[in-house]
């Protein structure tokens, strides 16, 4: 039997796949790709003679039946994923199966489109003294969220709350926001399908408005909505500093500097 490799394709771009993902499509025999998610550019990578299969109207049985059945036909079989194939990924539920079954398995890494967002917009999602904390998840719709992750209830901490799967349930966000006491003028990123080539977009909003906005902007699909007190930290004045670069600060690279001493004077 073949290896089945799970792939990060990245957040849209074609040239934000890591190298070793794009070497892995090069060498592919079988390709399984999410087709409702992941660039069909991507398959400029592959080589001529490489089977290629869009994932989108299959079951989870037949993904995983089909992964099995090229691994038994080639020495390397591709999922190729959108963002990284460990964050709402599916990665356990379809490599079970191939493990039982035998099938050596393994994963890349992949490009969130969180942090693809935040490279869009020029943000930051950690600031000195402001948050040293990010949270990736997303809102309760038609699957429940586990006791205690409510986003009400993570909102609560104020630290950087990147939410995914919740186009669809913008209005739904703000009002937790608001329920965890997050006030209208809280400001709010939104990216839609952020590195797209023709297709990003960017929208700066607050808690009060972004829900309206993006009906207005038709956006219901691939997009990432960022709540963080550090945004707009680029163009705000007073940013806190890492003390990391500061030259009172030392560290095993760099001794901090010292401040001559002043004259004595004996009065």
């Amino acid at each position: 039997m073949g290896s089945v490799w799970f792939v990060g394709a990245g957040p849209g771009h074609p040239d934000l796949i890591t190298v070793r993902g794009r070497d892995l499509l090069a060498q592919a025999g079988a390709v399984l790709y999410a087709g409702s998610l992941v660039s069909e550019a991507h398959m400029a990578f592959c080589p001529p003679a490489c089977l290629v299969a869009d994932s989108s109207g299959m079951t989870l049985e037949a993904m995983n039946a089909w992964l099995l059945e090229q691994s038994g036909r080639h020495e390397t079989v591709v999922r190729l994923q959108t963002g990284d194939p460990s964050l709402y990924g599916a990665l356990a539920e379809m490599a079970a199966p191939l493990l039982e079954a035998g099938v050596e398995v393994r994963s890349v890494p992949g490009v969130s489109s969180a942090m693809a967002s935040a490279a869009a917009a020029l943000e930051t999602l950690t600031l000195p003294e402001i948050t040293q904390t990010v949270i990736l998840t997303r809102t309760e719709g038609r699957t429940p969220m586990p006791y205690g992750e409510r986003l009400r209830d993570l909102a609560r901490h104020r630290a950087t709350l990147c939410i995914y799967l919740s186009a669809t349930l913008m209005s739904k966000v703000a009002d937790e926001l608001r329920g965890a006491g997050w006030p209208n003028s809280s400001p709010i990123l939104v990216v839609h399908k952020a590195s797209w080539p023709g297709e990003e977009r960017i929208l700066r909003s607050t808690v009060g408005t972004f829900a309206a906005l993006c009906r207005e902007e038709g956006i219901r699909s691939q997009t990432m909505i960022i709540a963080s007190p550090a945004l707009d930290a680029t163009r705000c004045e007073n940013t806190p500093k890492s003390l990391l670069y500061d030259a009172s600060f030392s560290h095993e690279y760099r001794q901090a500097a010292t401040a001559p001493h002043a004259e004595s004077s004996d009065g």
